[in-house]
């Protein structure tokens, strides 16, 4: 081999070893790119999850739950009788306040008997029914904050006596305290959670579970679990639903 052949043979070892260390280089830059881009990735992963997590906390934040509700905290509880009954109830709907004007004496009637426990949940799916001003998610606010201060149905039965026609703009805040004021409320924490509209967040969470639950309609009754209706889907008479109660009870 002449000394030109031996010169060339070093030059190409030589190039071909620095190739072998440029593409080593080359992939250390390509892992460490990948462990970075990963990195990025995962860090922008957790920054997202956390942004969610702040704006289900911020969300969650918002929601006062009344003090003394049942069924998961949506519902008021009436009497310590051995038959429970379940009404969802919309204050905007006219079916409910006729439901009430028949049956509701018998309602009293049997939960002074010890016969029934009555949860009421105070659902509002008649918002798009008053202009905008949501009535039946503060009026079933405002009976929250009634509740609150053991008043309750003395403030569920003002507000039916006083039921806005369905399609009307409501009662305002300030006809809602005074009906407060009526049945003895007249606590500067009521009037606040009137105005504040403490307890609407809560309704919703209330309304929601109401429609996780199957149910569309206002006046829903459920008696031991079982839905109650009378004929052809219709609202039970007072009769029917005192017979239920007593069959339930055995």
């Amino acid at each position: 081999m002449s000394k030109g052949d031996r010169a060339r043979e070093r030059s190409n070892a030589r190039r071909i070893v620095e190739q072998q260390k440029a593409a080593e280089r080359r992939r250390r830059v390509t892992v460490w790119t990948s462990v970075a881009v990963v990195v990025v990735l995962v860090a922008a992963g957790l920054i997202g999850w956390g942004v969610l997590s702040h704006q289900d906390k911020t969300t969650a934040s918002k929601l006062t739950v009344p003090a003394g509700v049942v069924d998961g905290g949506t519902a008021w509880k009436i009497g310590t009788g051995p038959v429970k009954v379940d009404l969802y109830e919309d204050f905007m709907c006219p079916i409910c306040h006729n439901f009430e004007n028949q049956t509701g004496a018998t309602i009293k009637q049997l939960v002074q008997q010890n016969k029934i426990t009555v949860q009421y949940h105070t659902v509002a799916i008649l918002d798009d029914s008053s202009n905008g001003t949501k009535y039946s998610t503060r009026a079933a606010g405002a009976a929250a904050a009634a509740a609150t201060e053991g008043k309750f149905v003395e403030y569920h039965d003002a507000l039916y006596a006083n039921q806005p026609e369905e399609g009307s703009s409501g009662l305002d805040n300030a006809k809602l305290v005074d009906l407060g004021k009526s049945v003895g409320l007249t606590s500067d924490a009521f009037v606040n959670a009137v105005n504040n509209q403490t307890y609407d967040a809560w309704v919703t969470t209330v309304t929601n579970q109401f429609t996780q639950r199957g149910y569309n309609g206002t006046p829903t009754i459920v008696v031991n679990g079982k839905l109650l209706q009378g004929p052809k889907q219709t609202v039970p008479s007072t009769q029917l639903f005192t017979q239920t109660v007593d069959a339930a009870a055995g």
